[in-house]
């Protein structure tokens, strides 16, 4: 995990292995319980009994539960940069505007299929003004990465204007993110196929293929 400067202070960084270990396992089951119960209702004592360790096992990294949820919102975070990386490797970015869409629309889709605990924590975060700090961190990173990709396509058009495009495109898109995932799967579904329309129509007008 590579911990944002900003933030590092709400946990302690382990040093060995086997604490790093130790604080995924907690991440783990922080994440089950945020998801099966809610954030609210979870205690640290019921993190670590679901983590199988002590409560001053946890404490050695986390002081409290709000500690605990700004780990796993970083470390969701952290992969989520991962994709957004993979997605926009110099091969990746040759491809058409539709591909593109599809594929940033598509690849969130499948994150959140594959890890149940960020809808919990991702609504959340947006209730914390912390967390909500951190995913507006977040949004300015993958801006950037979208106006590097729209100069590629049109170097015409003037660096502030792309930065101002790939801005509401970040923000449209993680509005109705949030949206998608505040219901059942076939709502999601639904939302994030409009998110594609969306995006494609505003896009295309300043990046035609």
């Amino acid at each position: 995990m590579t911990d944002s400067p900003q933030f590092t202070p709400f946990w302690r960084v382990p040093q060995q292995a086997r604490s790093w270990e130790r604080f995924h396992r907690i991440l783990d089951a922080a994440a089950e319980l945020f998801t099966e119960i809610g954030y609210e209702s979870v205690t640290t004592d019921e993190i670590a009994a679901r983590a199988n360790t002590s409560v001053g096992g946890l404490y050695r990294f986390f002081p409290d539960k709000l500690a605990v949820f700004h780990a796993l919102l970083d470390r969701y975070l952290n992969q989520l940069r991962q994709l957004s990386a993979a997605l926009h490797t110099e091969e990746a970015m040759q491809v058409t505007l539709n591909v593109y869409v599809n594929q940033l629309v598509d690849g969130f889709d499948q994150f959140v299929s594959a890890n149940p605990g960020f809808r919990t924590v991702f609504v959340q975060s947006r209730l914390i003004p912390t967390t909500l700090a951190m995913s507006a961190a977040f949004y300015q990173e993958l801006a950037q990465q979208f106006t590097v990709y729209f100069a590629a396509r049109n170097p015409a058009l003037e660096q502030s204007h792309r930065e101002l495009i790939a801005t509401i495109s970040v923000e449209v898109a993680c509005t109705l993110d949030i949206l998608a995932v505040s219901r059942d799967r076939t709502f999601q579904h639904q939302v994030l196929t409009e998110t594609k329309k969306l995006l494609i129509a505003y896009l295309e007008q300043y990046f035609p293929d």
